[in-house]
């Protein structure tokens, strides 16, 4: 399989999950501990997303 169309099935694949997660989350006032996880979810989603920041470099 090509990486660029890897990706965009990775990417798809990230929209249905949070959609799902979204529908999923209760209308209601939630608990600091679902608060909390779903904070660390989201951070380490943004997290894994972004591009590396410098390339490592070989000597």
């Amino acid at each position: 399989m090509h990486s660029d169309t890897h990706l965009v099935l990775h990417h798809l694949r990230a929209a249905e999950l949070e959609a799902e997660a979204r529908a999923a989350l209760p209308r209601e006032p939630r608990a600091l501990r679902t608060q909390l996880g779903w904070i660390l979810v989201e951070l380490g989603l943004h997290l894994t997303q972004q591009p590396p920041h410098r390339q490592a470099r070989l000597a």
